[in-house]
């Protein structure tokens, strides 16, 4: 394209709708699951299949045009101006070859997508806590599953991509072709191009144990300490996560969760059913009982586990990996989110037990910094109002400040939250994976177009 062309006109080849502000259907197609990022780019892209992202791109590199893309919206926490937004929801398709194991996922394509394919031949996958999230998305930023500690990352059971780089060019990537492209991808989010499939390993796994152990929220602490004792005893087949819920009384979340304010432990075990049901006994024993949701269910009904919401909302999130949880870790957590204090304004705080083959090193080299991590802290807030944001604000800076003596120094590149200058996004690595990643990003990315989102610049 030369500088004479008008800009709109190589975008008139994409088979899918070309929007812009004001136009009928603009603000649907730019709305995510989460409310919090209000995207305004000068055009949306909505693609129906690679060719659409390729011309996209080659337009976008022509023009000097920054870049983002969305599937489902779920880990939008920044905000998009200007620039092009392409969006993949319209490229949900999903092959399964039940011999070799695999799956073969579009760039929109949701977990449940794949779940509904897979669980009839007697296979899972992994899938974080919600099955309405995006599989691209999340795989790239590593992907915490629900099954983390028994089978490692998402991004470990990743066997290709299909990828198109800013400059309009389509690659297949894996461990033997444009292996550096392949290591970027499996951990570094999307700093280098634009996905348009993957293939991944399968499980074989029909049914799991999983469920909610409920407490009133005035037990935390019996709770907590019990599950802190109880997460160095158990074997990688458990898989298990701390949560406070204060939930509002609205008619979306059910009876009788709803307005309630509760502890809970989350698990899911990949073992024999009743050798799971007798390493819970210690937790059903730290405080009296109020609701339990754990039973043998078949793996197409893992959103049982976490009951995550289904409907959009404004949320803010962010995380911190930590080294231990000792009993002076636990009170000062307790200090900030705990049943004695007024006013939390944070919907769920959790923490959640890693290790296990979460902390084994990828068959092939990726870019996941988490390893080193026994547990991650979570807090999520709904931004509802102003002044309610920046309640959550200074709840979620007053709880990650109290328990930095017992992290990493480290984030997840998914769960951040909304990313800050260079030095806050590159705690999402360790300093070598994100020197590293920047070199990548200068091979494949040099006019810096990919700059939204939790994104580093090109070396």
């Amino acid at each position: 394209m030369t500088a004479t062309h008008p800009p709109h006109t190589p975008l008139s080849d994409i088979h899918g709708p070309v929007l812009h502000p004001g136009e009928d259907g603009y603000a649907d197609e730019v709305t995510g699951f989460n409310l919090a990022a209000l995207h305004t780019p000068d055009v949306v892209v909505g693609a129906t299949d690679t060719a659409d992202i390729v011309t996209a791109l080659r337009w976008a590199s022509a023009t000097h045009t920054p870049v983002a893309v969305q599937a489902t919206g779920h880990g939008a926490n920044y905000p998009i101006e200007q620039g092009l937004l392409i969006t993949t929801s319209r490229m949900t398709d999903v092959r399964i070859d039940e011999t070799a194991r695999t799956a073969t996922i579009a760039a929109g394509a949701k977990w449940r997508h794949v779940l509904d394919k897979a669980t009839p031949h007697g296979l899972a996958t992994l899938n974080g806590s919600s099955t309405d999230a995006g599989v691209v998305g999340y795989t790239l930023g590593g992907g915490l599953p629900v099954l983390g500690r028994t089978y490692g990352y998402a991004a470990d059971l990743v066997r290709s991509f299909e990828v198109v780089t800013p400059d309009g060019t389509l690659h297949h990537t894996d461990s033997t072709t444009d292996p550096d492209l392949f290591w970027a991808l499996r951990g570094g989010k999307g700093n280098v191009g634009i996905v348009t499939e993957l293939t991944c390993d399968l499980l074989p796994l029909p049914r799991v144990l999983g469920g909610g152990i409920y407490t009133e929220g005035e037990h935390a602490e019996a709770l907590l300490t019990t599950w802190a004792d109880w997460t160095r005893t158990v074997p990688p087949e458990m898989n298990s996560t701390f949560s406070l819920l204060r939930l509002p009384p609205f008619p979306e979340i059910p009876e009788p969760f709803r307005g309630g304010f509760w502890a809970r432990v989350c698990l899911a075990w990949t073992g024999d059913t009743q050798e799971g049901e007798t390493l819970l006994a210690p937790l059903r024993a730290a405080a009296p009982v109020a609701i339990d949701t754990v039973e043998d269910m078949e793996y197409a009904a893992v959103d049982r586990i976490y009951m995550d919401p289904q409907d959009p909302l404004p949320a803010r999130e962010s995380c911190a990996l930590l080294r231990d949880l000792p009993p002076e870790a636990i009170r000062a957590f307790l200090d900030q989110v705990g049943p004695q204090v007024p006013d939390v304004p944070l919907l769920l705080v959790e923490i959640r037990h890693m290790g296990g083959a979460l902390s084994r090193p990828a068959a092939t080299e990726d870019a996941v910094c988490a390893r080193d991590a026994a547990y991650l802290l979570e807090a999520v807030g709904v931004l509802a109002a102003p002044p309610m944001a920046e309640a959550v604000e200074r709840a979620t800076t007053a709880l990650n400040t109290a328990m930095a003596p017992y992290g990493t120094g480290r984030t997840m590149v998914n769960l951040h939250g909304t990313p800050g200058d260079d030095s806050d996004r590159a705690r999402a690595w360790t300093p070598e994976v994100y020197d590293r990643l920047r070199h990548t990003k200068s091979t494949y990315d040099p006019q810096n177009l990919l700059r939204y989102g939790h994104t580093v610049p090109p070396a």
